[in-house]
């Protein structure tokens, strides 16, 4: 495929601190080098797609019209940084959601890869020339299912996963972490 490369950004635990179901502006807060490390990102050649599920809309605690004004205030923000996001895509399901319309088993929430395969198809990525970084093993789950060789796992100091059913992933500490692992020239992207 001749497509463009991407990094698939899990919201929560990557760009901004989880704090359980974050949905408004006021509890919204960027992770210390994040911005920067977007910034860093862009400027190698990456499209910037944020992938997260947000079943605070399932389970009744915030509706989808919260979660996209959300959104909507964050590009806004990054923008005003000289960043652009390509698209930001969202899960609002969960099969034991309390909300009967999101309640539902969908391809789109994670580890399902139905949102980045959507995002694929709408921005003409190159999926294996693409990388994902989460703070889950549902993220990788759903970068693998996608075809996404380069697979990054956020991880607090003491808290790192077993990642042997993930040959090739890496555990860093921040978005920022794989910045500085991508800056290095055996990690540069194919045709860079």
């Amino acid at each position: 495929m001749n497509g463009k490369p991407a990094v698939f950004l899990d919201r929560d635990g990557v760009l901004n601190e989880d704090r359980g179901y974050v949905h408004r502006w006021e509890d919204f807060s960027f992770l210390p080098g994040a911005i920067d490390a977007l910034r860093q990102l862009q400027q190698q050649g990456y499209l910037l797609v944020v992938i997260t599920n947000q079943s605070a809309v399932a389970r009744g605690l915030c509706s989808e019209a919260d979660v996209l004004a959300l959104h909507e205030r964050m590009c806004a923000f990054l923008r005003e940084q000289g960043i652009e996001l390509a698209g930001i895509y969202y899960c609002p399901h969960h099969p034991q959601g309390s909300v009967s319309d999101y309640a539902i088993v969908c391809s789109c929430r994670k580890p399902e890869p139905g949102m980045i395969l959507r995002a694929a198809r709408e921005h003409g990525i190159d999926l294996s020339r693409s990388l994902l970084v989460g703070d889950k093993l549902s993220d990788l789950e759903a970068g693998r299912a996608a075809g996404i060789p380069s697979l990054y796992l956020v991880v607090l100091p003491g808290q790192e996963k077993d990642l042997t059913a993930f040959p090739g992933a890496e555990q860093v500490s921040s978005l920022e972490e794989v910045v500085e692992r991508l800056s290095k020239p055996q990690n540069r992207m194919p045709g860079s």
